[in-house]
């Protein structure tokens, strides 16, 4: 996900893998005409519990077919991700998060615990509560342990409560299906050039790359591909398999979880349309700006429980 797209996204841009030169965050790496990706806020921490084991049991699972109506895509190929290994014991892992210093704009509400607490370590799923519907996640906890943590530190501080889902990518105007929420500075307008560039302050590292299919339901952690290891506040929902050739070009992001309830929500969103960057759905692409949704979208309370 600079983030994935351009909010601390892919930086000053919105691609939907990328991150722009500017301070803003994106989840989007460009992968060719027609494709923005989500930009999100980044953040990095670092787990270590000097296991090497792989616990994908434990992660929910998604469907990974990818569908074949979308877009002819031209990209640039990008390295395989490396894989990274899931703990075994989330009472040995510590948490590393660092100050963010892009210059992106933030709503620091201090460092998460670099300890799971025994809430965090049993933590089975984050209710998103908007105004168009609640949305459960079904969390990979014992894969992304610090990617929970920091969910639940800032759900505690209420940081997501009264933010604005900046951004809607779809396939018809940059060849994805997602929503983008997280950036606690947010107006969801499409006119504030500035939307997807703000988080919590600090980054941390990804986790468990490649442990979820970007496929529909799937939930990850927005930055930019080539700005490895700055995850933050930000956020996607996947809610088309068009996603899948991201993960086909070498894009690998922090997956938390697949959405278990609240599908229809998201779908009705989509269907609602975007409000075109000032008009040029065309500047999501490039990172200009970004596409928001027509049908605004404010989160009321995120839960992690």
């Amino acid at each position: 996900m600079t983030d994935t797209d351009r909010q601390k996204q892919p930086a000053s841009r919105v691609s939907t893998t990328g991150r722009a030169t500017t301070p803003r965050r994106r989840l989007g790496g460009t992968l060719g005409a027609g494709l923005g990706l989500l930009a999100l806020a980044g953040g990095l921490v670092a787990c270590s519990d000097g296991s090497a084991g792989n616990s994908a049991q434990s992660s929910p699972s998604a469907s990974a077919s990818a569908s074949s109506n979308g877009p002819t895509v031209e990209h640039t190929e990008l390295a395989p991700p490396t894989p990274t290994a899931a703990p075994t014991d989330l009472r040995q892992v510590t948490c590393k998060y660092r100050k963010d210093d892009t210059g992106s704009p933030s709503k620091f509400v201090g460092y998460p615990p670099s300890k799971l607490s025994r809430r965090v370590m049993h933590a089975k799923k984050m209710i998103i509560r908007t105004n168009r519907g609640e949305i459960v996640i079904d969390l990979a906890t014992k894969d992304v342990p610090c990617a929970v943590n920091s969910l639940a530190f800032l759900a505690s501080k209420n940081f997501y409560d009264n933010t604005v889902c900046h951004r809607l990518a779809t396939v018809e105007t940059v060849g994805l299906g997602m929503l983008q929420c997280g950036d606690p500075l947010a107006t969801g307008d499409g006119k504030r050039k500035e939307d997807g560039e703000g988080g919590p302050g600090y980054l941390f590292d990804d986790e468990n790359l490649g442990g979820l299919p970007l496929s529909r339901g799937t939930v990850g952690l927005a930055q930019a591909s080539e700005d490895a290891n700055s995850n933050g506040s930000q956020f996607f929902i996947s809610f088309s398999d068009e996603n899948t050739q991201l993960t086909a070009a070498g894009a690998a992001f922090t997956m938390i979880g697949v959405v278990s309830k609240g599908m229809d929500v998201i779908d009705k969103i989509a269907r609602g349309g975007i409000i075109p960057f000032n008009g040029d759905p065309t500047a999501d692409v490039r990172g200009e700006g970004s596409n928001a949704p027509k049908m605004k979208v404010v989160i009321k309370d995120l839960t992690i429980v």
